[in-house]
């Protein structure tokens, strides 16, 4: 008999931690949306009143659910206000717009630096001999759940929202390429035909970019640090798809569509179709001709 009453009091304390979260979170994500938070996103996401309605709707919900989820951390003496918050999370929101979504589920904390900030690194010469060094960062994504960020980047990537370089897009596109399982720029896209296409489709791109890179090409719409990696190719995308999509759509038409199909937006829709860029003469190609130094990327 005793052991009959207490199986409503185990069956309650095994219930209690999967319910609880689930209802703080409905709670958090009724509370009204504040003004200022409005503002916020007004402010410093240059395209947040083009995007209509429904998915303004759809990224304050993300905001919040982001929001009461993960944690923020003031470094060097930097306290976190709420321009910081509604910021750094409305960016981040972007990327998961029109998807089924966790939010950055394995992400736990944003740590917050005033502007670029020193990481120590070890590197290993061509002699076997390890040395210690600082590396300047502007943002770094590990995979431990964690985001670090620069203020002072942060809101240089809001300033200029056209010049396919935003700190916060970049390092959150890194947790989502890590969903997967590893870093390394094919993040998880949901069937093997679509990793068909992604891999043949960037593989490509990528080869290109190495080869721009290399030979110093200038014209490249895609930031030549994407020809570093497979993941930085992935995270340097991402911020030319949100912040240069026109330009990526005639460049890279493959890659754009791929791109499109992975977020499931069009940011072309936000921003207006840039002035052609004044007529230059063609640039030769250098002997060898494309891909000479370089063998396709492995996705």
């Amino acid at each position: 008999m005793d052991a009959l009453l207490w199986l409503p009091v185990v069956a309650l304390a095994l219930a209690v931690p999967l319910y609880l979260p689930r209802w703080r979170l409905r709670r958090a994500l009724a509370r009204p949306w504040p003004e200022a938070a409005e503002a916020v996103l007004q402010r410093n996401i240059p395209v947040y009143a083009s995007m209509g309605e429904d998915l303004r709707g759809q990224l304050r919900r993300l905001v919040k659910q982001f929001l009461h989820q993960k944690t923020f951390v003031g470094c060097e003496g930097l306290q976190v206000d709420e321009e910081m918050r509604y910021t750094i999370a409305g960016q981040a929101c972007l990327l998961l717009l029109n998807r089924p979504s966790k939010v950055y589920r394995a992400l736990h904390t944003i740590l917050v630096y005033p502007s670029a900030f020193l990481v120590p690194r070890k590197q290993l010469d061509a002699g076997g001999v390890v040395t210690d060094h600082h590396q300047t960062l502007l943002g770094e994504s590990w995979d431990d759940g964690r985001v670090v960020l620069s203020w002072a980047d942060v809101k240089r990537g809001y300033r200029d929202w056209t010049d396919g370089h935003n700190v916060v897009l970049h390092e959150f596109a890194h947790q989502l390429d890590s969903e997967s399982g590893s870093s390394n720029g094919a993040p998880y896209l949901g069937s093997k035909d679509s990793y068909r296409s992604w891999s043949a489709v960037l593989s490509r791109d990528y080869d290109n970019l190495r080869y721009d890179a290399y030979y110093g090409r200038q014209d490249s719409v895609l930031d030549h640090y994407g020809a570093t990696s497979p993941a930085e190719f992935f995270a340097v995308a991402t911020e030319t798809f949100f912040e240069k999509p026109w330009q990526m759509a005639e460049r890279h038409a493959a890659l754009f569509e791929e791109f499109g199909k992975y977020y499931r937006v069009d940011p072309r829709l936000w921003l207006a179709r840039p002035a052609p860029p004044a007529a230059e003469a063609p640039q030769p190609l250098p002997a060898g001709g494309r891909g000479a130094s370089y063998a396709i990327a492995s996705w």
